[in-house]
């Protein structure tokens, strides 16, 4: 999955009156700091000094009065060239209603700086034609969105999505959903460490779990499995060669039903509380995240296998499904056959601090073997 510069929210704040002090007190605390103004509440409002301001320009006489650092706003191309002869920053607006304005859009985007685009109709496709043309350019795209959903509908289209949103709405409520999502686009970078392998044994006869997504996983990607949660070791993603039947890049065959996988906002879960529509973190070798969706938890009896290692003074322990087939990643990024594992060897591996409850990180004295 390509991954897009930093996503950007502009709030539309030109139908809020300042007496909408819900909606209000919800931006100024939220990480929104991006707001689309007109020229009367930018004379006459009372904002945080963290804010950016889009101005809405209507006529060439207003630019006179645009703050040097705003950004002005239009859907007049002779008023944004105006703009842009004194140094200001623009954005066009466009309504698509019908394939000319959609044509018409693709091709003048990328004269701006910004481009925000509205549609008449609830379908991708005119995002994706513009995402598709704009490619090449620096203007930053946005999508005009009324809910939190739709914003992660706009991320996600022709998968690379557009580089942002021009959110309006009167409820306080959506926009705190809006903030919930925004959180949870900010992953961490996970620090992943060598592993030294100072333990293998078979298990015996055990449950083990898949974990289906609904999405597809690439080949330096996985998913971080441990018995104790304290942390745990890369689980590949089922990308890797199998001689006897077809891939699954969507899966990855995590281990023992009672181990935790890691989730976004530093929680965990036991694989046998996962079910369809849980969020887990997908991890790549240079400890990069991303969320996936859980479609299916497969569980069946295989014979199973035991790695136990240390990170530093750190001991941590994965128990996967005994068979050549289940890769763990490598400390120099190479997956390895789960069965040709052994003492001394380096696999990737994360830790953290122990102690959870139900999953949630807590801090309290904890004893895991």
């Amino acid at each position: 999955m390509t991954v897009k510069k930093d996503r950007q929210v502009w709030f539309d704040g030109r139908g809020i009156s300042v007496e909408n002090m819900d909606v209000w007190e919800m931006i100024n605390h939220s990480p929104i700091d991006k707001v689309l103004v007109t020229i009367q509440q930018r004379q006459e409002g009372y904002f945080p000094q963290k804010m950016t301001f889009i101005t809405e320009v209507q006529d060439l006489q207003q630019l006179a009065e645009v703050a040097s650092e705003d950004i002005v706003f239009s859907d007049n191309k002779e008023i944004l060239a105006e703009a842009k002869k004194l140094g200001l920053k623009t954005c066009i607006f466009y309504a698509v209603n019908d394939r000319e304005m959609l044509e018409r859009c693709s091709f003048e985007a990328s004269d701006y700086d910004y481009a925000a685009v509205d549609f008449d109709l609830p379908t991708n496709i005119p995002l994706e034609l513009i995402i598709a043309r704009l490619e090449e350019s620096n203007t930053v795209l946005l999508r005009a969105v009324n809910t939190a959903i739709d914003t992660e509908i706009a991320y996600g289209t022709l998968e690379k999505g557009s580089d942002g949103v021009l959110f309006a709405t009167a409820n306080a409520d959506e926009v705190k959903r809006l903030t919930t999502f925004m959180s949870k686009q900010s992953l961490p970078k996970l620090d992943l460490h060598p592993m030294v392998v100072t333990e293998v044994h078979h298990a015996g006869m055990g449950v083990r779990t898949c974990i289906d997504t609904t999405g597809i996983m690439t080949q330096d990607e996985g998913m971080i499995i441990g018995s104790t949660s304290g942390g745990g070791v890369f689980v590949c993603s089922e990308t890797h060669h199998l001689p006897y039947m077809n891939l699954r890049p969507f899966r990855v065959n995590a281990g023992a039903v009672h181990s935790y996988v890691w989730q976004p906002e530093d929680a965990a879960e036991y694989l046998s509380d996962l079910k369809a529509g849980d969020k887990v973190l997908c991890v790549n070798t240079q400890g990069e995240t991303r969320v996936l969706t859980v479609g299916r938890v497969k569980t069946e009896v295989r014979p199973m296998l035991l790695i136990k290692g240390t990170v530093g003074d750190r001991e941590i322990n994965v128990i996967v499904q005994d068979d050549w087939h289940i890769r763990i990643m490598s400390a120099d990024g190479k997956p390895r056959n789960a069965s040709t594992i052994k003492p001394g060897d380096e696999l990737l591996a994360y830790i953290c601090e122990p102690g959870r409850h139900v999953g949630v990180k807590v801090t309290e004295t904890i004893i895991e073997r």
